[in-house]
């Protein structure tokens, strides 16, 4: 076990991005140097070397969540991924079928990607969640009409872990014959995904979520007319013409490389995040034991904790656990005031909700970081004579 008492800062914000892996790092040095080429040159070597990386990677990819490698669109990340998914549906079924169906505790770009659908005059359904984080199947059954194209619902919640029923959703989407997307950032690499058993017909990657490079992701697109996408980013005829622009093959290759290695170490690294999150929430729960966990107990990501500390002052307890990289929400969030839309969305009041911290492990955390986020968040309660579940919102 490593030294905790020589730890002098600690990163656990792994929800808003990941370290790169040096393997990772490794796949994208040649694309970096000397095969600089641009694969869209069918002329000669350099071109062909850069087309093999964007090959080899689409294939690591899509085997992750055992799909084929022309399902892949590489793309941005995750936001573009989004974009395109619901626009690109929009534009050429909108006018046949104007309802999207969406949940209220989405990532902000699913939010206003949706917006964007009634700015246009058509119908937007926002599912509530319940206490858990969790939306109900029955009330989405019910939101399903003949005019829903499509049915938007996060696989794994950003900013409090929870698992939505993926393979449920699915099933009642392809029964109502509506399409499924499901924004996957926070899911993929980290818990089993399977396209076609789960019925998915879009689903949003990034990279920078799984130790890879920032600036790229992907959007996975079942091959049917029904998935029918109207590009965003017209030009060159790059990514089957449904992204237009210079693919960048150094992120491209890190993307692929990163994405081998969860597939790999997925349930290896599963069960030692298990192990270090049941030590660091039972530590916590000693030094406070009104602490409340936001979000599904069961049905959540291990990496994540979301935890409310009832009765603290929250700007308090955030400048006393300085050298501790936590955040109170999503980083994509950060620059809007007010606490986190989606811990009011589950019921929490906004004190309850500005004295919550979001705490994300991953890879490169070590049992000595566990033990300093124990002893510096024990710190922060103890100075405000620790915190009770009295008045907490039921």
């Amino acid at each position: 076990m490593d030294d905790g008492s020589l730890i002098q800062s600690a990163y656990m914000d792994y929800q808003s991005t990941t370290p790169l892996d040096e393997r990772v790092l490794a796949a994208m040095m040649p694309y970096l140097t000397t095969k600089f080429g641009n694969p869209h040159s069918a002329e000669h070597r350099f071109g062909w070397e850069a087309e093999v990386a964007l090959d080899v990677a689409r294939e690591q990819v899509a085997k992750v969540v055992g799909a084929q490698a022309e399902t892949i669109t590489f793309l941005s990340g995750a936001t573009e991924a989004n974009n395109l998914a619901l626009k690109g549906v929009l534009d050429v079924w909108g006018e046949k079928q104007p309802h999207l169906i969406t949940v209220a505790t989405e990532h902000k770009c699913v939010l206003e990607a949706a917006v964007s659908w009634e700015r246009r005059g058509f119908n937007v359904t926002f599912l509530p969640v319940g206490r858990n984080g969790l939306i109900d199947l029955k009330q989405l059954k019910a939101s399903i009409t003949s005019e829903t194209a499509l049915v938007s619902v996060m696989a794994v919640n950003n900013e409090i872990g929870v698992i939505h029923p993926l393979h449920e959703i699915g099933a009642l989407c392809r029964e109502k014959e509506v399409l499924f997307h499901t924004d996957a950032a926070q899911a993929y690499g980290k818990i089993p995904i399977a396209v076609d058993k789960m019925n998915i017909d879009f689903m949003s990657i990034s990279a920078h979520k799984i130790y890879g490079p920032k600036g790229i992701g992907a959007l996975y697109r079942r091959r049917s007319h029904k998935t029918a996408l109207e590009p965003q980013m017209l030009g060159g005829g790059q990514e089957g013409g449904l992204r237009a622009g210079t693919q960048a093959p150094a992120l491209v290759a890190g993307f692929g490389k990163a994405a081998q290695i969860c597939g790999q170490e997925m349930a290896q690294e599963e069960g030692r995040l298990r192990t270090m999150m049941i030590r660091l929430i039972a530590g916590l729960k000693k030094a406070a034991p009104g602490m409340i966990i936001n979000g599904d107990t069961g049905s959540r990501w291990i990496g994540n904790l979301n935890v409310c500390f009832p009765g603290l002052d929250g700007d308090r307890l955030f400048a006393d656990v300085r050298g501790l990289a936590v955040s109170s929400g999503a980083a994509c969030a950060s620059a809007t005031t007010g606490p986190s839309y989606v811990l009011e969305a589950i019921g929490l009041s906004d004190s309850e909700a500005k004295s919550s911290l979001r705490l994300g492990i991953g890879r490169q955390t070590t049992d000595g970081e566990i033990d300093y986020a124990i002893s510096k968040i024990s710190e922060a309660v103890a100075k405000q004579g620790g915190c009770s579940k009295e008045g907490f919102t039921k």
